[in-house]
């Protein structure tokens, strides 16, 4: 089958864990051809040349999510026959972006009145369309219809009447109340980003004559449910596509997290917001299957209207095989412990410190290594100096005697140097593997560690309850005596230690390999393909209650050339009333029963579905004889 593949901001140009994921999927469903439909967001990804991609995978289309919109695409640089927008379209346009930003940037009739009071909602009646996810989906694919029509939505929704509808919302009485103080600057910035967010609305990715694009795809599957799920939800309203949206960190989590950080203005911000929260909540909707990489991912989907019998967990593969030498290594009588991932607030060193200096009233022997260099954080690099300047106030370099080096027994080191050059290593430099974040999304380094055969001590925070699973100790975030009090009774007990490492790494090995992953999405994409109805060219095949027909045509109908099949598809297919002569069984078939193409592989299907011989009238006696030629079985 065909798989749509839409991405944002990762594979195939990007590097990280979405690449990663990604790259591993398609090359462990080398059954299947990939079109892969990538949007970027930086500026660097568009100068990077993509991957190598295996031969079933090709990058179909690729389009920026910044900046001006790209000039070549006739869907959104213009109107047809180079004509600006009319009356009529800038109505239309009026009254599919107001639905859309009433949608979002208001609040409901009844939560309305309950702020502000009763006088606030007026006795004005309500728009024929109540629901606020009704009055999106109707503003989000009006607009993608007037895109595909004529062309020039970009500019519609940067224009001067775009942003009179948005201050309308805004000053309303129904409005956010964090939207109420929004100046024309902030309506500006606002409808410049929404631009950027509907741009998969007036890209020319879903079919054409040179190409049939996402119409041509038998599956969608979006890797969030935020911009990249945009062009599955067209596919699946115009053309009838299964949309699958995969999220192994919840794309409106990270929205909410960089507008916090952002220096956008308050009104910004919270519209922005509501307007990602409706897009997710429409993606879930209408998405046939959401597979969420753990359950802190599943209850934010959840809490966003997710649908939880469409919702089933598939935990993100990760490659077992150079982790496998490492699970013996360590030395039972180790009194190291050790960090390892990327620096950042985040991950609350600070406490982490202040557990070690607890652990080594009880146990003097004991170092830590902390193994990783600066996130992308914006604070990371100031945050990892702080963390240094703490260690060495609160554990002073110390010596055997007066002739020894002093050394600190805390480190601080980054894989490739010559104390640990591999990740491998950093694993394997310690007995216990510490993870102190007071923020987690699905926590990598666990799992690395688990393959390690290490036991853990972990705080209780995203997914780690999840991964661990019994096989580590698990501490309250912010909590230093606990987390002392937990590596300690590790450290002391070399026992205890192996057995909750061989039963991590038996739990990772069944859980969270490439090989589950894989075999996970593949029963997942035949499931929905065997769900989904037959998509003839004529429209699709509907039963005497007109609802979808699943298989109503046969596989041999997909084949070039002409293909005679019997069986109740077959007539279900046919008008009212007829039944074609190809469908008749050979007894009852007519002289005149029309026969295959040469060269399709051809050849009547008898009663019982066997492939008869053509037969074609004997020249010299006239009556019908079997032959035998080429392509005519």
């Amino acid at each position: 089958m065909r798989i749509g593949l839409l991405t944002e901001g990762g594979y195939p140009y990007a590097h990280g864990e979405s690449h990663t994921w990604c790259d591993r999927l398609v090359r462990g469903l080398t059954c299947h051809d990939f079109e892969v439909y990538a949007l970027h967001t930086d500026a660097r990804q568009e100068a990077r040349r993509p991957a190598e991609l295996p031969g079933h995978v090709r990058l179909a289309r690729s389009a920026p999510l910044r900046g001006d919109f790209p000039a070549g695409d006739r869907r959104g640089a213009g109107q047809r026959r180079g004509r600006g927008p009319g009356r009529r379209e800038r109505r239309r346009f009026a009254g599919h972006f107001g639905d859309l930003v009433a949608a979002f940037a208001t609040l409901p009739p009844g939560v309305a009145q309950a702020v502000a009071g009763p006088a606030a909602g007026g006795d004005a009646p309500d728009p024929p369309v109540t629901g606020k996810a009704d009055r999106f989906a109707t503003g989000l694919y009006g607009l993608a219809e007037l895109a595909g029509e004529q062309g020039g939505l970009p500019a519609l929704l940067r224009s001067e009447e775009a942003v009179r509808i948005l201050e309308a919302a805004c000053h309303g009485p129904r409005a956010l109340p964090a939207a109420h103080g929004a100046q024309v600057k902030d309506l500006l910035a606002v409808t410049t980003r929404l631009e950027r967010a509907l741009r998969p609305l007036s890209l020319d990715w879903y079919g054409d004559r040179r190409s049939p694009g996402l119409a041509g795809v038998d599956l969608c599957h979006a890797t969030s449910a935020g911009a990249a799920a945009l062009p599955g939800l067209l596919a699946g309203h115009f053309f009838g596509t299964p949309l699958l949206v995969t999220e192994y960190g919840v794309r409106l989590r990270e929205h909410y997290l960089a507008g916090a950080a952002s220096p956008l203005s308050a009104p910004v911000r919270a519209l922005l917001a509501a307007f990602q929260g409706a897009l997710a909540a429409e993606a879930y909707a209408r998405a046939a299957l959401i597979t969420p990489g753990n359950t802190h991912a599943r209850r934010w989907q959840e809490r966003c209207g997710a649908d939880r019998a469409r919702l089933r967990t598939v935990y993100p593969g990760m490659d077992a095989g150079p982790f496998g030498a490492v699970a013996d290594a360590a030395a039972d009588d180790s009194k190291t412990l050790v960090w390892v991932g990327a620096v950042e607030p985040t991950k609350d060193l600070i406490a982490l410190l202040h557990a070690f200096a607890g652990i080594r009233r009880t146990e003097p022997r004991a170092t830590l290594r902390i193994i990783g260099g600066p996130g992308r954080d914006p604070q990371a690099s100031g945050y990892l100096a702080h963390c240094r300047a703490l260690a060495a106030q609160l554990f002073p370099d110390e010596a055997a005697d007066a002739r020894t080096v002093g050394e600190s027994p805390v480190s601080f080191e980054e894989i490739g140097s010559p104390e640990v050059p591999t990740l491998q290593d950093a694993y394997a430099a310690g007995a216990v593997v510490v993870l102190s974040s007071v923020v987690e999304g699905f926590p990598r380094s666990l799992v690395e560690a688990m393959f390690c055969g290490r036991a853990t001590v972990s705080t209780e925070v995203g997914a780690v309850c999840e991964v661990i699973g019994g096989t580590g100790l698990v501490v309250p975030p912010r909590n230093p005596r606990a987390l002392a009090e937990a590596c300690g009774a590790l450290l002391a007990d070399p026992d205890r230690r192996a057995r909750l490492g061989a039963a991590a790494r038996a739990r990772a090995l069944e859980l969270f390999t490439v090989e589950q992953n894989v075999a996970a999405f593949r029963g997942i994409y035949l499931e929905l393909i065997s769900h989904a109805p037959a998509r003839p060219a004529a429209g699709r095949v509907r039963d005497a209650r007109g609802l979808p027909q699943p298989f109503a045509r046969p596989a041999e109908s997909h084949v070039p050339g002409r293909w005679a099949v019997t069986g109740a598809a077959t007539r279900a297919a046919a008008p009212a009333g007829r039944t074609p002569s190809w469908a008749v069984p050979d007894g009852e078939r007519p002289a005149a029963a029309p026969v295959p193409a040469a060269g399709c592989g051809g050849g009547a299907v008898g009663a019982r579905g066997m492939r008869q011989p053509v037969r074609r009238d004997d020249p010299a006696t006239g009556q019908p004889r079997p032959t035998r030629g080429r392509g005519q079985w």
